[in-house]
This record gives structure tokens, C-alpha cells and sequence, in this order.
């Protein structure tokens, strides 16, 4: 029996960020963020269908990631590292025209040292206490800032998924107040949810992230993936009879029950065995029975009138953010967590052009 199969739409990537792109305004710049892999769903393939889409601008967690996709993307994109140099970047950053987010005064103070005039974002914190320095500690290293090149100032929203919490707007008066002490450097402080949150949150550039993805609170995007599993057996099971660990499910009818060959090693998460998790013949939507193991999972099948080679549970009917209500977790979980067992096939109507 063939692997689980996952698809992955590049077109649906690029109409999403064309979408948020459009939303940004005109003279607004959007970048993407591919940091984990692209979500999990490959930088490698998603980079380049984005710059042939025309993104300028990428955001990635580490330098390695940025080195990666650096190779991926060629040269011309900004590749900006949101943890900023840890210690050993600095070959990395050199050899690949790497862009780190300076998050702490100790940061800013050893760019200027190892990077005298490079070209550097400043992450200043607005009120999420996570990364970023705060207006006194910005103040204080304002000197160095003239010994390097401070290309983005930029901090990132707390509640942005939450469009009426009063943080948005406390965060939005702190930053515009902080980013004050950057003046020639451009201003970014809305991703996917501060998008949609409207102009004022845009500034200068906004950060497409898991909107691109197919993820909330990008309500609009379109479907990014398709997962079939394929079914391993199928039996009949009586009524009273139960299925799988625990015996948390128990026949209420005759019933045929499909093993398939996929579970929380591949990311799909114990918790789904919980919830209201179908599995799809076509538009024929099959209950979930029992809870996930590592493996395997069990599907009541018995109202199909044939049994496929595979079922999928995720497509346009079940997307990752209801799976993702399902196990009570969010879509950026399950994209993260896709495992690597899969089989990928990546679908464009347009070749991507190589790396320059």
C-alpha cells in the first residue's frame, strides 16, 4: 500500500498572498514568512513560487532556514532572521546576504562590532513582552544605530485575531511612538491578523504568514492542502463490540470499520480521536471512530457503498483549521506537525523558475 499522499497547492499559496497583498494597500509591500519549513509545507518549493509571484521580502526564525532558503530563492529577496545573530550566525550571514532582527540592546551592540555598516531590522516590543526592545533600551543604543543600517523597524501584535481587543490599538499607539526613533527605516507591525485589521495596522510592510497557508483569521483563504490515507483493512464489527486503546468507542450497529495507515507520528494529533473528524469518499463524509494511535486511526465506513484505496481528511470540505478545532489546538499546530512519512506532490500551473 502506497504512503498517505498530501498535496500541496502552490497556486492556492499565491492567490492567497496575492489577496492579502491587495488588502495591504498599493503602497504597501507584503512579504512572506517561511519560517519552519514554510509551515511545515517546504520552503523549498514554496519560496520560489512566491518570488516568481513577486515577493520581495521573506521572514524566517533562524539563519539556517535563511541559508536554505537563500539557495532556494537566489539572490535579490531580503531574507530577514526574526531571532536575530545567535552566536556562530555570522558566516551565515555574511555567505548569504542574511538580514538578522536585532531584538535586544547586547544584539544591536555586537552587529555594530562584527557588522560595522551592515544592514540590520530592529524588533522593538509594542507591549507583547516577548522579543524586542523597549523605548527606554532603544533610547539608550541610539548612538550605535548610526553605525549600522537599519533597514525595518518592526514589532509584532498580540491579539491581532482578536479585532476588538484594546491591545490592538495600546500596541498600535506604542509602536508608531517607538518606531519614532528610526526615522529613515521603513515600519512593519501587521502579520496575517494585523492585516486584516485594516490600513492603519500596515505601516510600510506587512508580514503574510499563516493566511498564506490556508490558516485562521484569514476566513478568505483558500484550501492549501489535500490529505489521503490510505486504508489498510476493513472489517465488521458487531454492535457492542468496541475499537481501538481504551475501548472509547463502542459499536451501536453493525458496523465496517477502515483502517488507515496514518496517526500522531504524522500529525495528526491524539486529540482528534475526540472530536467530530470526518474522512471523505468524494463529498461522502465518513465519522471518525476511536482515538488516534501512532500509526492508525479507524473510520466508520459502513454507509459507503464502496471502500477506496484512501480517504482524505483534509481538502475543501475539512480544512486545517477545523481539524484544528477538532483536537482543541490551532491551524499552525497542525501545519507544523505534518509529518514527514508523507508522500508530497506540490501542484502549479506554472513551472517555477530556478534560483538566480
Amino acid at each position: 500500500m502506497a504512503r498517505a499522499l498530501l498535496t500541496i497547492d502552490l497556486d492556492a499559496i499565491i492567490a492567497n498572498w496575492r489577496a492579502l497583498d491587495a488588502l495591504s494597500g498599493a503602497k504597501v509591500a507584503t512579504a512572506a514568512v517561511l519560517k519552519a519549513d514554510a509551515y511545515g509545507l517546504g520552503a523549498e518549493r514554496v519560496g520560489p513560487a512566491l518570488r516568481a509571484a513577486g515577493v520581495r521580502s521573506f521572514f524566517v526564525a533562524l539563519a539556517e532556514e535563511g541559508a536554505a532558503l537563500r539557495r532556494a530563492v537566489g539572490s535579490g529577496p531580503e531574507i530577514f532572521i526574526l531571532s536575530g545573530p545567535m552566536p556562530g550566525d555570522a558566516p551565515l550571514l555574511r555567505a548569504h546576504d542574511l538580514i538578522p532582527c536585532l531584538n535586544s540592546a547586547s544584539q544591536i551592540l555586537e552587529f555594530a562590532r562584527e557588522f560595522p555598516g551592515g544592514e540590520a531590522a530592529i524588533q522593538v516590543d509594542s507591549g507583547m513582552n516577548r522579543l524586542g526592545l523597549e523605548a527606554a533600551e532603544l533610547a539608550e543604543v541610539a548612538s550605535l544605530l548610526q553605525a549600522i543600517r537599519p533597514t525595518l523597524v518592526f514589532s509584532h501584535l498580540a491579539c491581532a485575531d482578536e479585532p476588538g481587543h484594546p491591545l490592538n490599538a495600546a500596541q498600535h499607539e506604542a509602536f508608531a511612538a517607538i518606531a519614532r526613533a528610526v526615522p529613515t527605516a521603513r515600519r512593519s507591525l501587521a502579520a496575517t491578523g494585523g492585516i486584516l485589521l485594516g490600513p492603519d495596522f500596515h505601516f510600510e510592510l506587512t508580514r503574510a504568514g499563516v493566511g498564506l497557508y490556508g490558516g485562521h483569521p484569514f476566513a478568505a483563504a483558500r484550501p492549501v492542502l489535500r490529505l489521503a490515507l490510505p486504508v489498510i483493512q476493513v472489517r465488521d464489527v458487531d454492535p457492542g463490540e468496541v475499537v481501538g486503546y481504551g475501548g472509547a468507542w463502542r459499536a451501536e450497529r453493525p458496523t465496517r470499520v477502515a483502517t488507515l495507515a496514518a496517526g500522531y507520528a504524522d500529525g495528526l494529533l491524539r486529540n482528534l480521536g475526540f472530536g467530530e473528524v470526518r474522512l471523505f469518499a468524494g463529498r461522502h463524509a465518513c465519522p471518525m471512530i476511536g482515538r488516534v494511535s501512532m500509526d492508525l486511526l479507524t473510520v466508520d465506513v459502513t454507509d459507503l457503498p464502496e471502500v477506496p484505496e484512501r480517504l482524505e481528511i483534509l481538502n475543501e470540505h475539512q480544512t486545517v483549521n477545523q481539524l484544528a478545532t477538532a483536537a482543541g489546538t490551532i491551524g499552525y499546530e497542525i501545519l507544523t506537525s505534518l509529518g514527514a512519512r508523507y508522500e508530497r506532490v506540490y501542484k502549479s500551473s506554472a513551472p517555477v523558475p530556478d534560483p538566480e
